[in-house]
């Protein structure tokens, strides 16, 4: 006759009422250590929170290895802090004399096993995520994963896991002209899973390395590490497929369904996944662009699959669909050379010495620090104006994801005030008004100034 398991003997002292003192004293302990192990837990997750943010405003400490090790401990603390707790607590009911036998610990073991597991599961579920830092998802559901693997874990330990298996087994779903039980969708599902999982962290890990190529430009890498991805899901996807025990070759219906449906509800969809992978690969746009599309105008922030994002100068952000950015005009402010050519316009008395104006207008232009020296700033007489004289200063930037509307006003706000240190005019409109009397006389003329 097989041993009956620990949960089996469990099960035996339920029955039985708890009517042994050695049952009560057994569920005292327990009580007592997962509160103990709780408050424990809740007084690690303050300090540890308050010691990560503390450390990490002061330089040249290791942060990453610091968050490590005391995360890591705060996720241990409840488990091994209950499981210290309950230990000691079978020691006292040992050395009081309140437990004598093995056969009378049977819910404190089966706690002490328990703890145990959840200790060893969320240990090695949070160093998996740290050693792949880039897989987002393992991050998002550790505790989940790491919940489903305690629990089946626990029914193992306690001898139920094939009780559960058996089970499923005995249920079975018609599909078609078989049957399928919950146990085999189950393995599918699992294996689904782990595949996707699996093709997701060796597309992260092998884009971490591409980006981290100096040889490629940024497009190709994007590419590369897209295209990768997305061979890598669909290599997993028939994988599982396949262990599951579907034919294959009834893809091929689905496929042509998937042509037809792409071919007509989603063509723009499609289209923009296209275009997205066209503006990559020619390179007419690149991450830190400035363009101008219809009436957008700001930095090239992400080039993603479907729309690229536009960031504007006053922090708005504009996602413009891919087909767009192919099937319209687009102005790059810096697609071969990033340099961009600013200009201010100003007026001048006619009465004002041309050359010392001019000179004034390069020598404020050149103060500015961001005004690059070659190609050197340029003043030039552009027009006579029926007030005054039009002339204009131009310059260059290399840096017009920056604006250009601070450099404009410091190099105006100089201008004005050299030009009224030398004495020179800013003309406004000014007319001579002549008033003729009804007998053809000419009066005296007024002259007059308006704004």
């Amino acid at each position: 006759m097989a041993e009956p398991t620990l949960l089996q003997d469990v099960i035996e002292l339920v029955q039985g009422g708890f009517a042994r003192p050695q049952s009560l004293w057994q569920l005292a302990v327990i009580g007592v250590g997962l509160a103990f192990g709780w408050l424990v837990a809740r007084t690690m997750r303050h300090r540890v929170d308050a010691r990560v943010a503390a450390e990490s405003r002061q330089p040249g400490l290791r942060t990453d290895l610091l968050r490590f090790s005391v995360e890591g401990i705060r996720r241990l603390a409840f488990p091994v802090s209950a499981l210290l707790a309950m230990v000691a607590g079978g020691l006292v009911l040992r050395m009081a004399g309140l437990v004598q036998r093995v056969g009378d610990v049977q819910l404190l073991r089966l706690a002490l096993t328990l703890l145990a597991a959840m200790a060893i599961v969320r240990l090695v579920v949070y160093v998996l995520r740290r050693t792949f830092p880039r897989s987002a998802w393992l991050g998002t559901f550790e505790r989940w994963i790491a919940l489903l693997v305690w629990l089946v874990v626990a029914l193992h330990l306690t001898g139920v896991l094939s009780d559960v298996i058996a089970t499923l087994e005995s249920v079975r779903i018609p599909v078609g002209r078989s049957q399928i039980s919950l146990w085999d969708l189950l393995i599918g599902a699992i294996s689904v899973v782990i595949t996707v999982l699996a093709a997701l962290w060796l597309g992260s890990a092998i884009e971490s390395r591409l980006m981290r190529a100096d040889t490629l430009t940024t497009n190709s890498r994007v590419v590369l590490a897209r295209v990768v991805k997305a061979l890598l899901l669909f290599v997993a996807v028939l994988m599982a497929l396949s262990i599951v025990g579907i034919d294959l070759t009834v893809l091929s219906v689905f496929g042509g369904a998937l042509g037809v449906g792409l071919g007509l509800g989603l063509q723009r969809i499609a289209s923009n996944y296209v275009s997205g992978f066209i503006i990559l690969l020619d390179r007419s746009l690149s991450i830190g662009d400035m363009i101008t599309v219809d009436k957008f105008y700001g930095r090239v922030a992400q080039i993603n699959t479907r729309y690229t994002l536009i960031k504007a100068l006053d922090g708005t952000e504009t996602i413009l669909p891919n087909e767009m950015l192919v099937s319209t005009p687009v102005v790059n402010h810096s697609l071969s050379n990033r340099e961009v050519r600013v200009v201010i316009k100003i007026s001048v008395a006619y009465s004002t010495d041309l050359d010392r104006a001019l000179e004034i207008l390069g020598e404020c232009a050149r103060a500015q620090p961001r005004v690059l020296d070659t190609p050197e700033p340029g003043a030039f007489v552009t027009a006579f104006g029926a007030d005054g004289i039009d002339l204009e200063v131009g310059f260059w930037i290399r840096d017009p994801e920056e604006g250009t509307l601070a450099v404009r006003s410091e190099i105006a706000r100089m201008v004005l005030r050299r030009f009224a240190a030398e004495g020179i005019q800013i003309p406004f409109p000014q007319r001579d008004v002549r008033i003729v009397a009804p007998d053809g006389a000419v009066m005296p003329a007024a002259s007059g100034k308006s704004a």
